[in-house]
């Protein structure tokens, strides 16, 4: 039976209000039937038909469409066998640039001047009368800073941090809520809105005001009634506002202070002053993802530190907020602070540098609840004070952007499903309203260099669709003049002196505006993510070129020296300037990647200059690499370790060119022996910094050094993933030996750069499920893919699932009584080019395929 399983508007099942003038729909569709696909699919919406072979990136072509108005969409395919099935969604839009009748308001009496602190929370409050019988009635609401809605007390939706965090000066969110069954005849509607990232102490330098000078809300109210009638209640001076509310402080890395004891009667309320925000930004119906509290955890243990202090361990390292149910007394305070590990029995939070991560409650009398909500933070164990065990049940909520898994992997190593945990728990943990590098200590950015290398293993673990596309929006306004991409994005002034570096073109870390929107495309296949992006990477392409013809004239001017560089950040083997001289190597090879991928988006999108100019531009770069930075026999030449001498080689320096596929012939194949015998050498530890550290089991594996790379994998001793796992990681972490063999933590040159909760290293993922399960698009969307398991390291079994485009693909394979068994699940649309023991491939349509071998006939080539 063939049926529509999904139908999504803007990558959104249901509740879908946009902004955009040209919606994107997909959908997916299934069927009991072995090699089945659609035929023929018709899309109807506001009068416009649409008949396409595509399943996913189909955008609207009709007439324009209306703002505030819902759009019925309607959807019939049928397959190859004759059968059809019929869908229907509906999405509405959004204000699409119209006035606003709320005005801007903010607390006209207060003044924020304190440097390195968040402002103190404004709690705005309104009361409303409904005097007819309502049919629907929703709320149009943002904020400079972040804001929570109130209805009578109860909390308006389910989202943290509204309206999110963007590049305001570009663009800023509002969000639609449907409050239809929380208004009475007589409501009081409140906002409290805190500092966030546009007014609140932000950055390890503690900036603060970055957008905006103090906090303003914006907000209308739409009230439908059933006679028909309609009416709009804006925010304006009829709004009163108070700075003494309940909550007294809200810091993104200091925490909340909350006294429960507040009496808003009682407080000291004036009329709300109307204002005009310090930017203008364009003011878009929310278009990314929400953070919304997902799992619940429990402790897994409670003991007391030598200090005193209550100690609950989370059991898991992640990103969040504790959840109190207190027995207290009216004035009571309770502290709670957060670290991701223990010295010693207590709370070790030296790696948090000026972060407090705490949160101070004030207790009412009797049974009450609280848990944090202009905050988060990143920890595994809770410290308490002010309170006996016994009259607290604590618990903490994770917090991450609201996606759809998509991918799961396991195999007979629980060690390594250990690891698949850390990666995912790592990525929910940074995926919050921006890819950021960490979310405990005073930073929290959106680094693009690690999400250009992460982004891969992002897209198997979840739909990241919505999400990426969000912040690839702020990367495209962010991008410099001269073509460079900064290095955090929302772009922040951090490095004042250093201002210059936010905007060049930096290898790996600009590349994030090619490779983050490419791994989105290949796992979902959408080219108008592509098409959006490809004038920001024409202009980045352009900036690189550039750099790299500065450094030298010829044939060495594609050898990229100039400029600033991360080179091999985090490498084990150097300190902080022995990463960034290896930009030569990291540079020149990533500049002919990057081409070579660029060349491969312009033939996508009809671009045939542009493809061959930048096939030419990564041939002459990777020539130049092999024979100017490498010589004959595969080994690199004119390096030497400013730390030690005696070093003149280093292993990123060989997995890049070898997984970049830039070396050809006896030079490629003795480049990948001279990795292995580098990796075997130093006893199959990881030394590799950020660039390499993703590809350096491909370089081995896919160059024949099958077990070479799984000793790698399995390695449990520092420095290795599993190291990690065995020393009681649940994340990865940013440092190899963040926390050395002997219990000691590596803050690195004592600027406090350690994190245990850093997804870069988690990029691993990507050889789970491309080589161990063997899992791997063809196609953009796995419209084509293939499925090559490559078995090893003694894993008896291995499984994979991943919800492509077209719906989900399995992969399963066993070695059991001297047999080889590999099954795999091709979804209805998708053909798979299985890979079989003797090297030859099987093209196979939709349904389930089984196959088995002897054991000994797998190829290890």
């Amino acid at each position: 039976m063939l049926q529509i399983t999904r139908l999504a508007v803007e990558g959104l099942e249901r509740d879908c209000v946009t902004d955009n003038p040209r919606p994107e729909f997909s959908y997916m569709a299934e069927s009991d039937r072995t090699d089945n696909a659609v035929t023929k699919a018709a899309l109807e919406v506001n009068g416009w038909r649409c008949e396409t072979a595509e399943q996913t990136g189909i955008v609207y072509g009709g007439v324009p469409l209306a703002p505030l108005t819902a759009y019925p969409v309607t959807l019939r395919v049928e397959d190859r066998y004759g059968e059809v099935a019929e869908a229907s969604a509906v999405f509405e839009t959004g204000k699409m640039g119209t006035p606003w009748n709320g005005k801007w308001i903010t607390d006209g009496a207060y003044v924020f001047r304190e440097r390195k602190t968040s402002p103190r929370p404004m709690l705005f409050r309104k009361e409303l009368t409904i005097e007819k019988p309502l049919k629907r009635a929703r709320i149009f609401a943002t904020a400079i800073g972040i804001y929570e809605l109130r209805l009578n007390g109860r909390k308006v939706g389910d989202d943290y941090f509204a309206p999110g965090f963007t590049s305001y000066r570009h663009q800023l969110q509002y969000q639609v809520y449907d409050v239809t069954d929380l208004l009475t005849p007589r409501s009081v509607l409140t906002a409290t809105v805190a500092g966030g990232w546009a007014v609140g102490s932000y950055t390890y330098f503690r900036r603060n005001r970055v957008y905006g000078k103090k906090q303003a809300f914006l907000c209308e109210l739409r009230l439908e009634y059933a006679d028909g009638a309609s009416e709009w209640v804006g925010s304006d001076e009829s709004f009163r506002v108070t700075m003494e509310g309940p909550l007294r402080a809200a810091d993104l890395y200091d925490g909340e202070i909350y006294d429960a004891t507040v009496d808003l009667e009682k407080v000291s309320w004036r009329p709300a002053a109307v204002t005009k925000p310090d930017f203008s930004p364009n003011l878009l119906a929310e278009y990314g993802v929400p953070v919304r509290a997902h799992e619940e955890l429990r402790p897994v243990s409670v003991s007391k530190a030598p200090s005193g202090e209550l100690i609950y361990d989370m059991g898991q390292n992640f990103a969040g907020v504790i959840r109190a149910r207190i027995r207290g007394k009216r004035g009571q305070k309770l502290v709670f602070r957060h670290a991701e590990i223990l010295m010693n029995g207590e709370l070790y939070t030296q790696p948090l540098r000026s972060a407090k991560q705490r949160a101070e409650y004030t207790c009412t009398d009797g049974e009450q609840e609280y848990s944090p909500c202009m905050t988060y933070m990143g920890f595994r164990y809770v410290g308490v004070s002010g309170i006996d065990e016994g009259d607290l049940q604590l618990s903490a909520l994770a917090l991450y952007a609201d996606m759809n898994p998509c991918g799961a992997f396991s195999c007979s190593s629980d060690t390594l499903n250990r690891l698949q945990s850390a990666i995912v728990w790592g990525e929910r943990s940074n995926f919050i309203e921006i890819p950021t590098d960490c979310p405990q200590r005073d930073e929290r950015l959106g680094w693009t260099g690690d999400i250009a290398l992460f982004a891969p293993t992002a897209c198997y673990n979840y739909d990241c669709s919505r999400f990426l596309e969000k912040w690839l929006l702020d990367v495209k306004a962010e991008q410099g003049r001269g073509g460079g991409i900064p290095t955090i994005v929302p772009q922040v002034k951090i490095y004042n002196q250093y201002e210059m570096f936010f905007t060049m073109a930096i290898d790996h870390w600009g590349d994030c505006c090619i490779w983050t929107p490419w791994a989105e495309y290949r796992a979902r296949g959408n080219r108008e993510i592509l098409r959006r992006m490809y004038p920001t990477m024409r202009r980045y392409l352009a900036a690189c070129r550039k750099w790299a013809e500065l450094s030298s004239p010829g044939r060495r001017g594609k050898i990229w020296r100039l400029g600033h560089h991360y080179g091999d950040w985090c490498a084990l083997d150097t300190d902080f300037r022995g990463w960034m001289r290896r930009g030569k190597w990291t540079a020149t090879a990533c500049l002919a990647y990057s081409a070579g991928i660029a060349a491969q988006i312009a033939d996508l999108l009809g671009e045939a200059e542009d493809a061959e100019e930048y096939r030419r531009l990564s041939r002459e770069t990777a020539e130049a690499y092999r024979t100017i930075l490498m010589d004959a026999d595969g080994k690199i030449r004119g390096f030497r370790e400013r730390t030690n001498p005696a070093q003149t080689e280093f292993l990123t320096a060989y997995v890049l060119p070898l997984y970049y596929g830039l070396l050809e012939g006896e030079q490629r194949r003795k480049a990948a022996a001279r990795l292995a015998a580098l990796v075997r050498e130093g006893g199959w530890h990881v030394t590799t910094g950020f660039p390499g550290t993703p590809y350096l089991l491909f370089a081995l594996l896919d160059n024949g050094y099958v077990e070479d790379a799984y000793k790698t994998l399995l390695n449990d001793t520092c420095p290795s993933w599993l190291y990690e796992i065995k020393a009681g990681g649940t994340t990865t972490w940013e440092r190899w030996d963040a926390l050395r063999e002997d219990g000691t933590v590596n803050a690195g040159d004592g600027g406090g750069m350690v994190s245990f909760n850093h997804y870069a290293a988690g990029a691993v993922g990507d050889f789970l499920y491309r080589r161990v399960v063997g899992i791997e698009p063809l196609e953009g969307g796995y419209r084509t893919f293939r499925i090559a398991p490559v078995p090893g390291g003694g894993l008896d079994w291995a499984k994979g699932t991943v919800r492509s485009a077209y719906g989900t693909i399995t992969a399963e394979w066993r070695l059991k009584n001297g047999r080889y068994y590999l099954e795999i699940q091709v979804p209805m649309g998708s053909e798979c080019q299985a890979l079989l023991p003797d090297g030859t491939a099987e093209q196979v349509g939709s349904g389930r395929h089984r196959y088995e071998w002897p054991a000994a006939s797998l190829t290890r080539d």
